[in-house]
């Protein structure tokens, strides 16, 4: 095959794999109403091949989306309840007493479905001790695991994790490589729009959660093709020297607000980032904007892609320093629209 015969074949690929990443997006949001965008983000992490933690208050759908997402992913899915007396060996292993009385052991929730594991979802992570999210560090950072005496690989797999934002007794902070295993953190809201707030409440459909997820087509996409799609994005997707620059100049940015001249109103900017985004995290933006500008039908990445995904890749990874950390939710997403008003996009 000729060079000029592998360029068209990667695009009729990337074509026929965008028709189903939109038909990927319409089942879920079927589903789970006024949640278009966290649905796109979510689309964009899978073909980025990322993990995502998502954050909101009880009862906003969280579950119902992933549950959603997987089912439409095809593939294994199995879950997994945060808890204060949670252990890393309850991720691997469940041992009973079988019914002649005799001990067994046999593969938890992480190994019993063996490679065939596409989704993973821990619920209220916040609630597992440290030990925990370290033995998840490596299953999200390698996708490998050593067990009984074996390596166990999950090369399709996509953990997903949440947290309870209200209820903060017996929880435990994600440090910050925990964190920064994560693609995106994205934030669930209520819907804000009259008409869907209406049908959550007064449709049917809606109240009855099972058979909701039920009717969201299977295997929309095939979860064991999305490494070899993601690969040819990452190649096709094409940024300018100028948006290269760009990037480069938001990173300096953030890392060092101060220099370039960033302001919060009400903050000591300077020693309020403890930290700012790391070589992975950055890496992760531009891999998470072509996925979007592949989306929009694109091959070349747009200051508007970065933009777009700027907040749910680089947020979680600008470290405050303890004092400013309680006010997180005021300070980061100020100092992302100062960033934007601050360098000039190419």
């Amino acid at each position: 095959m000729t060079l000029a015969q592998a360029g068209l074949a990667a695009d009729a690929l990337l074509s026929d794999w965008r028709g189903r990443a939109e038909a990927f997006q319409a089942a879920v949001n079927e589903a789970v109403v006024g949640q278009e965008r966290i649905v796109r983000l979510l689309t964009i992490a899978l073909f980025a091949r990322g993990h995502v933690l998502l954050e909101g208050d009880v009862g906003v759908g969280k579950t119902t989306l992933l549950r959603s997402v997987a089912r439409a992913l095809g593939g294994r899915y199995e879950r997994i309840e945060g808890t204060v007396d949670l252990m890393p060996g309850d991720l691997v292993y469940h041992s009973f007493l079988d019914e002649d009385g005799r001990p067994r052991v046999e593969p938890g929730p992480l190994l019993q479905a063996g490679e065939d594991l596409a989704v993973f979802f821990f619920n209220e992570i916040n609630r597992a001790r440290p030990q925990v999210h370290a033995l998840l560090l490596r299953v999200m950072a390698e996708r490998t695991l050593n067990a009984f005496r074996r390596d166990w690989s999950f090369p399709d797999l996509t953990i997903f994790a949440d947290r309870n934002r209200i209820e903060r007794e017996e929880t435990f902070e994600l440090p910050a490589a925990a964190r920064d295993r994560f693609l995106m953190e994205l934030t669930v809201e209520t819907p804000t729009d009259a008409e869907t707030r209406r049908r959550l409440l007064f449709d049917p459909v809606f109240h009855d959660t099972d058979a909701l997820v039920a009717s969201v087509p299977a295997a929309v996409l095939d979860h064991t093709q999305l490494a070899t799609v993601a690969a040819a994005i990452q190649r096709g997707v094409r940024g300018s020297a100028a948006i290269e620059r760009y990037v480069l100049a938001l990173w300096d940015a953030v890392r060092f607000p101060a220099d370039a001249g960033l302001a919060v109103e009400g903050v000591d900017i300077g020693r309020a980032v403890a930290a700012g985004a790391s070589p992975r995290g950055m890496s992760y933006l531009v891999r998470a904007a072509r996925v979007r500008a592949w989306l929009e039908g694109r091959a070349m990445l747009l200051p508007e892609d970065i933009r777009a995904v700027f907040a749910p890749v680089v947020a979680h990874r600008i470290f405050l320093a303890p004092a400013y950390e309680p006010r997180r939710d005021r300070i980061v997403p100020a100092l992302c629209r100062a960033l934007f008003e601050r360098i000039p996009a190419p």
